[in-house]
C-alpha cells in the first residue's frame, strides 16, 4: 500500500534540517529545535518530531546568522550540497558586509584632558618635564 501524497511530503523537522545540511548531525538538529532556535511559520518548533511540509517557512538561528528558508520538498537522504539546496528556497536577507560600519555611527571622540593620554601626549609631557 502506498502512502497518500500529503503524508509522503511531510517530514520530521530534525530529519529535514539534517538532509538540508543546515546542521552536521540529526542529534544536533534535535538540540537546535528543543533550544527554540527553529520556527515553523513563525511558531516555535516545540520538539524534533514536529512535521514540515512544502510551503512552510522556517526561521533558523545558527550562531550569528539567521536563515529564512521556504521548504520545497522532503528529503530522502543527506546527499551532496547541490541536492540539499533543492529542498529549500533561501529567502534570507543578505549578510552585512564585514568591513562596513553603520552609516549613522559617529567615531568615538573624547574630551580633551579626559581619559588616558595618547602616545603623542605622553611624549609632549615627558619633553616638558625634561624626561626625554
Amino acid at each position: 500500500m502506498v502512502a497518500p501524497t500529503a503524508a509522503r511530503d511531510r517530514q520530521r523537522i530534525d530529519k529535514w534540517l539534517f538532509f538540508s545540511r543546515a546542521v552536521k548531525s540529526r542529534s544536533l538538529a534535535a538540540k537546535l529545535v528543543v533550544a527554540g532556535r527553529v520556527r515553523i511559520n513563525r511558531d516555535k518548533a516545540a520538539q524534533a518530531s514536529d512535521l514540515v511540509k512544502p510551503g512552510d517557512v522556517l526561521t533558523i538561528t545558527l550562531e550569528r546568522r539567521i536563515f529564512i528558508w521556504k521548504v520545497l520538498g522532503a528529503g530522502a537522504r543527506r546527499g551532496p550540497a547541490e541536492e540539499a539546496r533543492t529542498l529549500y528556497e533561501d529567502m534570507s536577507p543578505p549578510p552585512a558586509p564585514k568591513g562596513e560600519t553603520i552609516p549613522d555611527a559617529l567615531p568615538a571622540l573624547r574630551e580633551a584632558g579626559s581619559g588616558r593620554p595618547t602616545k603623542k601626549e605622553r611624549r609632549q609631557t615627558d619633553h616638558l618635564l625634561g624626561d626625554d
